[in-house]
């Protein structure tokens, strides 16, 4: 059996490989991700756009969220292929959502329905 990414991290990333364990940031980045691998500056435009521009992230915040979910095994990374002349600035590295990352949304998911769909379990008197 393979041993997931997470498993051969410290003991401060302990079971944060578990889908409900996800941050916002960590959740709008592999939502970004879903249907396209894209490079920090598009990930970090899809988050602005989607939110209308009251959520956005910072490049302090994203490159180690990133990082982090590399580790863990929900993102993979390659460096891009352009030509220099071909982009303005830095090299780009292109980000990639993994199984294991769409599993980890989709459980997210399941769970948010599931608590909207509770019922109270004693009514107020």
């Amino acid at each position: 059996m393979a041993e997931r990414p997470s498993e051969r991290n410290s003991d401060d990333e302990r079971n944060s490989d578990e889908p409900l364990d996800l941050t916002l940031i960590e959740e709008a980045i592999l939502n970004a991700l879903m249907f396209r691998e894209r490079y920090g500056l598009e990930i970090m435009h899809a988050i602005a756009q989607a939110s209308k521009g009251e959520r956005t992230i910072g490049f302090s915040s994203l490159y180690p969220t990133l990082r982090k979910l590399e580790r863990r095994g929900f993102v993979t990374s390659r460096w891009g292929e352009e030509a220099p002349e071909a982009t303005t600035g830095a090299r780009r590295r292109y980000y990639k959502i993994t199984g294991f990352g769409l599993q980890a949304i989709e459980k997210k998911q399941q769970f948010l329905t599931a608590l909207q769909h509770l019922r109270p379990v004693c009514e107020e008197v």
